[in-house]
């Protein structure tokens, strides 16, 4: 075709029962496809049977078997080539073969699918590339190469590995010399290497995929679909790559949308790496839990450096008896919560810490209870100068050395400082966070004009793809026309020389009638002159044109012909063989004669019957009265 089609009919209803129609009588699952593409390849189908909608479309299915096979053929573009844009092959050729090898052992196998192969083109160019690699006998024994596709017709053609020259013209000439075998006019891909490429039909939408592949390669049959089913065929050739596996796709094809799957090697070239996914682990969470603090225990001096240890504390703390009397303060938790020599030996509940900043008194029987350290953390508090602060309040039960609780130790750790980093921290995630979704937004909306432009791109390369279609159609057509030709003109050579032939017989044949002396009329079974020769001219004076076929009897002549009718019908009844017979007559001059007339069959060879007769009429003087 010379422009893509665009216009398509209007009724998308319509256009849905169709597709409904197709999946329920044919199987054929067409939800996925962009309807774009597929509207314009129906329209084009029912344009070549004179169908306006698509409901009448339906009503035309149904009426006619075969049709479904030319709209299934239509839908399907089965445009492919050996060493298709032959960049991409190249890399893969120097950079990923290798380094796939580089990952296996020498005797490991090496899986190969190619989705969407079409006539079989593609897989055999990535078999070339394989044997190239590692030898074709490595490959006899090593390499496996699955191809697939929906349309049975290109998988029967593809299995013959038989291919025209027009086909291989983008094999280079040592590979094709090295990989083909010559038949009559046809390329046949070498048979010890074709047993390791295995054809089969598998629908990439709702066929499970083939698993532990090391290669797949897809070009240019993903752009064929909406996202949703891309992504769904993604996820399925996620599931065949190994981890080191590489996914090859068309030059239509980038998966800017899908780095969770596939992260690019190569993006140019359309060459991509599987993202492992790797399963989530059970973490275990390890709670510290305080000890029991014993007494202090030993001489004076040694007790009075852990007082001084205890009073200097950078930590504020005190500690109260079993019976809830403030036992001991560090210098920090006086200066702290206001706390005096004289609060020594008061009971807790008595003294403003005991409630302010947290409620102690149950926090310490909890600690006594559990006999472990009881923690409440970013405890709030403001002191008197109005500043405000945090604590970590930390209670730990005192163990006397027969292990009976004598007490406990009451810590504020400070976390102020830190409490304030992470209030300033939540306002730099907030304001990140803000960043964050403004370059979000910005990043969708680039992501959505990447997407349409994609989508663009697919467009122009699936009409590409139907305009390279159309002109392989068109180039057939003009091969057939051709054949066409040459038989006509084949023909025409033939009844050329058949004229030719013809017309010596003719003029042999008239000179043979010119040679004899009587005149010959030559008759067909329905009595019509065939052959009127110059004698009979000169005899009654009626030229040839004027007497063929003309009915013998009708003929005004000086002749009585009525007479002859018994003796040509019995020689037309092959009851006589010659017959003669005198009659009189009168010449073109007016002259009384006797003509002497003879009637024989007309036989040919190998006739049953007369075709006719020969009636030879010569002059005789009349006798004198």
């Amino acid at each position: 075709m010379s422009a893509p089609e665009t216009a398509t009919p209007p009724d998308d209803d319509e256009f849905e029962q169709l597709l409904e129609h197709l999946r329920s009588t044919r199987g054929l699952e067409l939800g996925g496809y962009k309807r774009i593409g597929l509207m314009r390849r129906v329209a084009k189908r029912m344009r070549s049977v004179g169908v306006e909608s698509f409901g009448e479309y339906i009503s035309y299915l149904q009426a006619h078997d075969d049709e479904f096979s030319q709209l299934f053929n239509t839908l399907l573009i089965n445009v492919t080539a050996f060493f298709r844009d032959d960049v991409p092959w190249e890399y893969l050729r120097t950079e990923v073969i290798p380094r796939l090898l580089e990952q296996r052992l020498p005797s490991d196998p090496i899986r190969i699918w190619c989705a969407g192969c079409a006539t079989g083109e593609e897989a055999y160019t990535l078999a070339i590339v394989l044997a190239e690699a590692i030898g074709p006998d490595q490959f006899r024994e090593r390499a496996k190469v699955y191809a697939t596709d929906l349309d049975d017709d290109a998988l029967a053609q593809a299995r013959q590995g038989a291919y025209t020259e027009r086909d291989v013209e983008g094999v280079p000439p040592e590979l094709l010399d090295r990989y083909f075998e010559r038949y009559d006019q046809r390329y046949v891909f070498r048979k010890d290497l074709r047993r390791s490429i295995i054809f089969g039909r598998n629908d990439l939408l709702q066929d499970a995929p083939i698993s532990r592949i090391d290669l797949l390669a897809c070009r240019n049959t993903l752009m064929y679909f909406d996202a949703p089913t891309q992504a769904k065929i993604l996820t399925r050739f996620h599931f065949a790559l190994n981890d080191d596996g590489f996914l090859f796709l068309g030059r239509a094809e980038t998966l800017l949308t899908h780095n969770s799957l596939f992260a690019p090697l190569d993006l140019r070239r359309r060459v991509f790496t599987k993202v492992p996914r790797y399963p989530s682990r059970d973490r275990a969470f390890v709670m510290a839990r305080g000890a029991r603090v014993p007494l202090l225990a030993g001489d004076a001096p040694d007790r009075l450096v852990l007082g001084a240890a205890f009073d200097t504390g950078n930590v504020a703390q005190f500690v109260v008896d079993r019976t809830g009397r403030l036992v001991l303060v560090n210098g920090r938790a006086r200066a702290l919560f206001q706390l005096g020599t004289a609060d020594i030996g008061r009971p807790l509940q008595d003294l403003e810490v005991s409630y302010r900043p947290f409620e102690l008194r149950s926090a310490i029987d909890q600690a006594y209870a559990d006999a472990l350290s009881v923690t409440r953390s970013e405890v709030p508090w403001r002191a008197p100068n109005g500043d405000q602060r945090w604590f970590d309040i930390v209670i730990v039960p005192i163990a006397t050395p027969g292990g009976e609780a004598a007490g406990a130790s009451v810590s504020f750790v400070e976390v102020t400082r830190y409490k304030q980093m992470q209030h300033q921290l939540e306002e730099s995630q907030a304001e990140l966070e803000t960043a964050y979704q403004e370059l979000q937004s910005t990043n969708e909306e680039l992501e959505t004009t990447n997407e349409e432009l994609h989508s663009t791109v697919e467009e122009l390369e699936t009409t590409n793809e139907e305009l390279q279609s159309t002109n392989e159609e068109l180039e057939t057509m003009n091969e057939e026309l051709q054949s066409t030709n040459e038989e006509l003109q084949t023909i025409n050579d033939e009844l050329r020389v058949r004229s030719e032939e013809l017309n010596r017989l003719n003029a042999f044949l008239e000179s043979v009638f010119t040679s004899l002396r009587a005149g010959v009329a030559v008759l067909d079974r329905e009595l019509r002159v065939l052959v009127w020769n110059s004698n009979a001219e000169d005899l009654w004076g009626l030229r040839a044109d004027e007497v063929e076929q003309t009915n013998f009897l009708g003929l005004d002549i000086g002749l009585p012909v009525a007479q002859l009718l018994p003796t040509i019908r019995a020689c037309l009844a092959g009851e006589q063989t010659n017959a003669a017979i005198a009659l009189p007559a009168t010449n073109r001059r007016g002259r009384a004669i006797t003509c002497q007339t003879t009637v024989v069959p007309l036989v040919g060879r190998g006739d049953e019957r007369p075709q006719g007769v020969i009636v030879m009429m010569t002059e005789e003087p009349a006798p004198a009265a």
